[in-house]
């Protein structure tokens, strides 16, 4: 017998979409305000199958989209701080956990760089004033 409330038709017609959209248990469990163990046993019932994601989609950085522009410094701590959250939870997969230690590689990474980088645009941009005072008295001396 059924300890929660029925499922509606409207809820079941949104599982099947999620799960053919490939979203993991977890997450249709935070949707739904659901156990994940409810989940999946609503999927036996409607007959559905998590969608087992493989590893196969390995891209290399050519087949990567690059942003118009650099995400600023406090978009990427955004990013850290949502995935310091998601640490904080206790039963994150082992897969879960390897996606966030790379992003917080990645952070770490993406602030050294950028560091390099605003010290690459300054000294640039002195080098360009700098010219430009040549210029100037070049054309004063001749």
């Amino acid at each position: 017998m059924p300890k929660g409330k029925p499922w509606t038709k409207e809820e079941e017609k949104k599982l099947r979409e999620m799960v053919k959209a490939g979203k993991s248990i977890k997450v249709m469990s935070e949707a739904y305000g659901k156990t994940q163990n409810a989940i999946r046993q609503k999927m036996l019932k409607l007959n559905l199958k998590e969608e087992k994601k493989t590893h196969s989609n390995v891209f290399s950085s050519s087949e990567l989209r690059l942003p118009e522009e650099l995400p600023s410094v406090e978009e990427v701590l955004k990013v850290l701080a949502g995935a310091l959250t998601a640490a904080k939870q206790g039963d994150l997969t082992r897969t879960e956990i390897q996606r966030l230690n790379v992003i917080v590689n990645l952070v770490r990474t993406y602030q050294e760089l950028l560091a390099d980088y605003i010290d690459y645009r300054g000294i640039e941009a002195k080098l360009v004033e700098l010219e430009a005072k040549y210029e100037k008295l070049t054309r004063e001396k001749s």
